[in-house]
């Protein structure tokens, strides 16, 4: 089962307008969404990543119909180094 904060690598296996599929953890996909591929503003989706691509991609959760939802901008692509400020101990996660 995907974990919530961890960085894993992934292919994208899937490009659509609103995001980019990325398969990671064997046989798991997420969706990382359009507004999660990148820091700066994203026109098509295949400006940024193309199919076969690898990417590091961080879990930001599990729907309650098991999809995942995944971000790209929250890692650097080139180290794997977690973008994104720690959060508190305790604090809700939405």
């Amino acid at each position: 089962e995907p974990e919530v904060g961890v960085i894993y690598t992934g292919k994208v296996v899937k490009t659509v307008d609103f995001g980019a599929f990325v398969n990671f953890l064997g046989s798991r996909d997420g969706l990382v969404h359009i507004s999660e591929l990148a820091p700066k503003r994203v026109g098509k989706v295949t400006d940024v990543v193309n199919v076969g691509d690898q990417v590091k991609v961080k879990c930001l959760g599990v729907d309650d119909r098991g999809k995942v939802k995944l971000s790209m901008k929250a890692v650097d692509q080139e180290t794997g180094e977690d973008l994104a400020a720690p959060k508190e101990e305790g604090e809700a996660v939405a």
